[in-house]
C-alpha cells in the first residue's frame, strides 16, 4: 500500500504526482473507490426505507455521494479558515485540490462499506445471532460438541455480538477485494486512517467518549492499522482530523436529507416541516429565510404539486447551508484542539438544528410502519441466512480444512455461493493476528464478510430460496 504520510505530515502528501497520471495519491485513492464494487452495490443496500420503489428516495450510495460532496464542501472551507493549522501539518496552497478534497471525498464515499443489507436492523440482527449461540459458538466444534483446539478468546466476542459495519469497512477495503499482492483496493495510509471513525480497538472501548464508544477495526486487521499508524504518527484514540468532517457531513445527510425523503414520500408536507422549526426556534435566520421563501412560492400562480416540489428544493438548501456553516465554524474555533487529538465533542453535537431534524425524521421515517415492517423481514433474513451460511462453512469432512468436501447438499449448494476471495481469506490468512486467533475466527469472519456484503435484494432472493431447501444437519 501507499506510504502517503508520516508522524510530522498528518495531512501532506509526500509524493509527487505520477508523472503518468498527474494525480496526487489521494486522487488515485478516490477513483479506486468510486470505480470498485463495493461501492457500486451501494445502490442496493437500505439507507432508511428498505426496498423501496420511489427510485427518488436515497439508497445507501445517495446517501454516500451525499456526504462525500459535503465532505468536500466543509473541508474546503475548513482549510480556508483553519490554514495555518493545516500548514504546520505539511500542506502548501495545492493542497486542497490534490489533498483535502480527494480525502474529503473518498471518506464520505466509503464511510458505510461495510454496512450489511437492511441498515442499522441488518447490524443487530447479526450480532443477536451470535448472541444466541455465545455459548458454544467461540468455544466448541458445535452445540453440545468438543472443545476447540483453539477457542476465540473472550476479548473478541464482542466484534461479533456487537458487530459494526465501520471496521468492517476496513476490512472490505483492505482484504477482501482481489488484488494480486493481496492488497485490497491499495489505498494510502491516510486516506485508510480518516476513515476510522473510531481509532480504538474493541478492547478500547470507551462508550463515555465519543471517539472511542465503538470498535473502528477487528483484530483481524489489528498488523495493518499499526502499519497505518506507523506511516501517518496517529496512536490509538487519536483521529485524523477530516474524520471530524466526514462524521459531520454523515450527521447532516442523516437530518436533513432524511427528512427530505420524508417529504419525498409524502408522509410530511415542507410546510409540516417549517411549522415545527418555527415552535423550536421561532423566528431564527434559517427558519425566517425559509418562510420568506415559502410565501414567495404561494404568491405565484404554480399548481400545489409545483409549490410543494419548490418548497421541498427550498428547505432542503437552506437547511444544508445553515449546518455546512455551523460545521465549518466549530471545525475551524477547535482546529488547535483537532490537530492536537484534544476535541472531545463531534462538530454537530452543538447545534441545536441538526438534533431537532434527526428527531422529525426519527418520527416519521425511521418508526414509519413500511420501514419496521421490511425491517423485521430484514432481520428474520439476516437469521436464517447466517444460519444456512454457517451450515455450509462447518459443516464439511475435515475441519482443519476449510476447503474440504461439504456433507450436505445444501451446505454444497450455499457454500458454493460464497465468494472466492472471502474464503481465501479465511482458508490463508495474510497477517499473524488472524492465525493466533485460531481457525473458528477465520470462520466466524467469513460468516461475517460473507453477510454483511449482500445487497438488500440478493438477501431477499437467497433467504426465498434456502427457505424451499431442507435444513436437515444445520447447527
Amino acid at each position: 500500500m501507499s506510504e502517503a504520510f508520516d508522524s510530522q505530515n498528518l495531512v501532506g502528501e509526500k509524493f509527487s504526482p505520477s508523472t503518468d497520471t498527474h494525480r496526487s495519491v489521494f486522487q488515485q485513492d478516490y477513483d479506486r473507490l468510486l470505480f470498485s464494487t463495493p461501492v457500486r452495490r451501494l445502490a442496493d443496500k437500505t439507507q432508511v426505507w428498505p426496498m423501496e420503489e420511489n427510485d427518488g428516495v436515497r439508497t445507501r450510495l445517495t446517501h454516500s455521494h451525499e456526504v462525500a460532496n459535503l465532505a468536500r464542501s466543509i473541508g474546503a472551507r475548513a482549510f480556508k479558515g483553519a490554514r495555518e493549522a493545516f500548514r504546520q501539518h505539511g500542506c502548501n496552497d495545492d493542497s486542497l485540490a490534490e489533498i483535502i478534497n480527494p480525502l474529503s471525498l473518498s471518506i464520505g464515499l466509503g464511510h458505510d462499506l461495510g454496512n450489511p443489507p437492511f441498515g442499522h436492523q441488518g447490524e443487530v440482527a447479526i450480532g443477536l445471532w451470535f448472541e444466541r449461540r455465545k455459548d458454544w459458538i467461540f468455544t466448541h466444534t458445535k452445540d453440545g460438541g468438543d472443545l476447540l483446539p483453539t477457542p476465540v478468546p473472550e476479548t473478541h466476542w464482542p466484534e461479533f455480538i456487537e458487530f459494526d459495519g465501520n471496521p468492517q469497512s476496513l476490512r472490505l477495503l483492505t482484504r477482501l477485494q482481489t488484488h494480486i499482492d493481496g492488497l485490497g483496493l491499495d489505498l494510502s495510509a491516510a486516506t485508510l486512517a480518516a476513515g476510522l471513525k473510531y481509532p480504538v480497538s474493541y478492547l478500547n472501548r470507551n462508550k463515555d467518549k465519543p471517539v472511542r464508544k465503538k470498535g473502528g477495526y477487528f483484530e483481524s486487521e489489528k498488523d495493518l492499522v499499526e502499519w497505518i499508524r506507523k506511516n501517518t504518527g496517529l496512536e490509538e484514540g487519536q483521529r485524523h482530523p477530516l474524520t471530524w468532517i466526514m462524521e459531520a457531513c454523515d450527521d447532516i445527510a442523516y437530518s436533513v436529507l432524511d427528512v427530505d425523503d420524508v417529504l419525498k414520500k409524502g408522509i410530511m408536507s415542507p410546510d409540516d416541516v417549517l411549522i415545527i422549526l418555527r415552535q423550536k426556534f421561532k423566528s431564527g435566520d434559517i427558519v425566517g429565510k425559509i418562510q420568506e421563501k415559502f410565501m414567495d412560492v404561494e404568491s405565484r400562480l404554480f399548481s400545489p404539486e409545483m409549490q410543494r416540489d419548490i418548497k421541498i428544493e427550498y428547505l432542503r438548501a437552506y437547511l444544508i447551508e445553515g449546518l455546512i456553516e455551523h460545521a465549518s465554524k466549530k471545525f475551524i474555533e477547535n482546529a488547535a484542539a483537532i490537530f492536537n487529538f484534544t476535541l472531545v465533542e463531534p462538530l454537530m453535537d452543538s447545534s441545536p438544528l441538526c438534533e431537532e431534524l434527526k428527531t422529525i425524521a426519527q418520527q416519521n421515517a425511521f418508526n414509519n410502519s413500511s420501514v419496521l415492517r421490511m425491517e423485521a423481514l430484514g432481520s428474520a433474513a439476516i437469521d436464517d441466512l447466517m444460519t444456512a451460511l454457517w451450515e455450509a462453512i462447518s459443516f464439511r469432512k475435515k475441519f482443519e480444512d476449510i476447503r474440504s468436501k461439504r456433507l450436505g447438499a445444501r451446505a454444497k449448494y450455499v457454500f458454493s455461493l460464497i465468494s472466492p476471495n472471502y474464503i481465501e481469506q479465511a482458508d490463508k490468512p495474510k497477517n499473524p493476528t488472524e492465525v493466533a486467533s485460531g481457525l473458528r475466527y477465520r470462520e466466524l469472519r467469513l460468516l461475517t464478510d460473507m453477510v454483511s456484503g449482500m445487497t438488500d435484494t440478493y438477501a431477499m432472493r437467497l433467504w426465498k430460496d434456502i427457505k424451499v431447501m431442507p435444513d436437515a444437519n444445520c447447527a
